[in-house]
């Protein structure tokens, strides 16, 4: 299986915060590949930048220490993405839905406003 997180869901991944329940957290620690894409550094970037978010470190080595696999924007990503109807206004959860139905991966996020992309979602 293959997991790509949103933002979110890293950060508490990373914080081992509870509101990632126990089946979430049983099928990341169980996929056979888990992303952390590019656009959640960068949205995490702006918020910190906004004084919205502290994360002391690099994103980066918070990445590679929880054993996932950093994922690069990609020009495919952007044309999936341009063909995305705007259900939800984010665009970084809108470039996030794009990579997953590019790169064949399960999206684990909170956000139920993402439903209606229709992307393989493990919802927690």
């Amino acid at each position: 299986m293959r997991l790509l997180l949103d933002t979110h869901a890293f950060l508490w991944w990373w914080k081992g915060s509870a509101k990632i329940d126990a089946r979430t957290r049983t099928a990341i620690g169980g996929a056979d590949v888990v992303l952390v894409s590019a656009t959640s550094a960068w949205e995490m970037a702006i918020k910190i930048a906004l004084g919205r978010l502290r994360f002391s470190g690099s994103v980066a080595h918070a990445v590679e220490a929880c054993a996932f696999t950093k994922l690069g924007v990609d020009f495919e990503h952007i044309e999936v993405l341009r063909s995305l109807p705007l259900h939800h206004n984010d665009p970084f959860d809108r470039l996030l839905v794009a990579q997953a139905m590019v790169e064949g991966a399960t999206l684990v996020t909170h956000d139920h406003a993402l439903a209606p992309y229709g992307v393989p979602t493990l919802w927690f």
